[in-house]
């Protein structure tokens, strides 16, 4: 972003990606911390406090390679936990155990309470008013996570050029399993047995702990305690290591000692990583104060960084976009969002308060009008000023210490007209998968109205499986890809102990 359009833009955009790595690490710790109270009695505060604490340790030791060697572990374990829960809701428990068992009760639940907006009340349908807002939402809110939140980047910078775009884009139908076959599993489960939840438990995470409790007891109560602490620690690693990524290159090195050398910018990547996680607690603390919970902040982010994405999306696709158009954009489109985002809550219910802010339709009309109007000013300003950007200027970026290791291979997948097959592939794979996942299968389950029985266990039949794909692809794809460097740390291990 600097290189291309100067100190500036490199600025505004710094600041979009430190709120997006502060909106994030809030909501885990949020959800987190509530979990933690709810099923040990921890004090929310210390918990909030203490779980960024205890990610220190091992980020600011062993860095990004800690992070991804935590990352594996803990996606496994949390993968193989689904699992768990998957079998007890619809194949092992006394109580549900079965896909009809779940179905009938969902149908004795709707006709007792139905669903407001839901058609004919029903929980077993796609016809589902607040099910399409936060779709609409989720989408917008997670397309900022995804281009604007550093530990992607940071990611992708890691890996071999050839490696990464197949990484994000089996990566990404691997995670759809946990909102899709989790949600299937422990939101239905909990509908099912008509658990006493209220919305604001629920909207602090605490549906899934529901009902692992009341399926498996205290055994329950410590499978969700280790997935949530896998899934805290993992990505508040990555998020730690994000903001010490800005913190080191993008501030220290940047503005503040160019000459910096790679034991220097370590240095302060480390102090950045103790500082954040001191932060991140303060504030988790600060939002709990407030009265703020995870769902809350999942639905806020869009309005405050949805305003980044088609600016920074245009960065790297289109020469021509604007430097001017980019900052107006992301600056105006956050600007006016919220503005509409409170207008609405002031307008529709007479005041602007944590609970009118938090309803469906003001946090809707922010994080359409954050991503809509930014694209509007980008795309406009850049066609009546185009910028006509020469790609090949992005190739004399400096890096800190020259690595022959980090060039482009001269044949091969890695090289330039490999890359240009990749790129070929993403857009094509990439764009039937979206087209899929987020419009045509939506379209293609609302003939079936309410569910019958039989396309019910379609339904949950195909998110089992989904889920059993990912977690083998998740914890036997890596072992493969890295079994000839096992083989030789194991094969070094026996050599060291015969000699010994």
């Amino acid at each position: 972003m600097k290189y291309r359009y100067g100190q500036a833009a490199h600025l505004v955009f710094l600041v979009f990606c430190f709120l997006t790595n502060i909106i994030v690490t809030a909501m885990l710790i949020l959800g987190g911390a509530a979990v933690v109270e709810a099923l040990t009695g921890m004090n929310i505060y210390a918990a909030a406090f203490l779980i960024p604490i205890g990610v220190i340790v091992y980020t600011a030791a062993g860095g990004l390679k800690a992070t991804f060697i935590a990352s594996y572990i803990h996606t496994a374990i949390i993968y193989v936990v689904l699992c768990i829960f998957m079998f007890q809701v619809y194949a092992t428990n006394d109580t549900l155990g079965s896909i009809s068992t779940v179905y009938n009760n969902l149908a004795k639940v709707s006709a007792a309470e139905p669903v407001a907006d839901n058609r004919e009340g029903s929980y077993l349908t796609m016809f589902s008013e607040g099910g399409l807002i936060f779709g609409v939402i989720n989408i917008i809110g997670n397309f900022g996570t995804v281009f604007v939140d550093q530990s992607y980047w940071q990611s992708a910078i890691a890996a071999k050029p050839s490696a990464t775009y197949k990484g994000y884009i089996l990566g990404g139908l691997c995670w759809f399993c946990i909102p899709f076959s989790l949600a299937t599993t422990m939101g239905l489960a909990s509908r099912a047995l008509d658990l006493p939840l209220t919305a604001d438990e629920a909207g602090s995470g605490l549906v899934p702990p529901a009902v692992a409790v009341f399926l498996l007891g205290d055994g329950g109560a410590v499978l969700i305690l280790i997935m949530l602490f896998m899934a805290v620690t993992s990505t508040g690693s990555a998020e730690q290591i994000a903001v010490s990524s800005l913190v080191s290159y993008d501030i220290y090195k940047t503005y503040i000692n160019p000459k910096a050398t790679g034991q220097q910018i370590i240095n302060i990547s480390r102090v950045a990583i103790c500082a954040y996680g001191v932060f991140s607690g303060v504030v988790a603390v600060i939002l709990l104060e407030i009265g703020l919970n995870l769902g809350w902040v999942y639905l806020f982010m869009g309005i405050v960084i949805g305003s980044a994405v088609i600016p920074i999306s245009f960065t790297l696709t289109w020469k021509d976009a604007n430097p001017v158009g980019a900052m107006a954009g992301a600056i105006i489109g956050m600007i006016c969002a919220v503005i509409t985002w409170l207008s609405y809550a002031e307008i529709e219910y007479g005041e602007v308060t944590v609970d009118t802010t938090g309803e469906n339709f003001p946090m809707l009309a922010g994080n359409v009008v954050a991503i809509c109007m930014s694209g509007i000013i980008c795309t406009v300003y850049s066609l009546i000023f185009p910028h006509n950007f020469e790609w090949s200027k992005l190739k004399e970026i400096p890096m800190i210490e020259q690595d022959g290791s980090a060039d482009l291979a001269e044949s091969g997948e890695d090289s330039e007209e490999g890359l240009l097959g990749a790129l070929r592939f993403t857009v094509i794979y990439g764009t039937i998968l979206t087209g899929v996942l987020i419009i045509l299968w939506p379209l293609l389950a609302l003939p079936a109205r309410v569910f019958s029985e039989g396309y019910f266990s379609f339904w949950v039949g195909l998110a089992i499986a989904w889920g059993l794909m990912a977690t083998v692809a998740m914890i036997t794809l890596p072992l493969w890809e890295s079994r000839s460097g096992i083989l030789t740390v194991v094969s070094n291990l026996f050599s060291c102990h015969r000699t010994g």
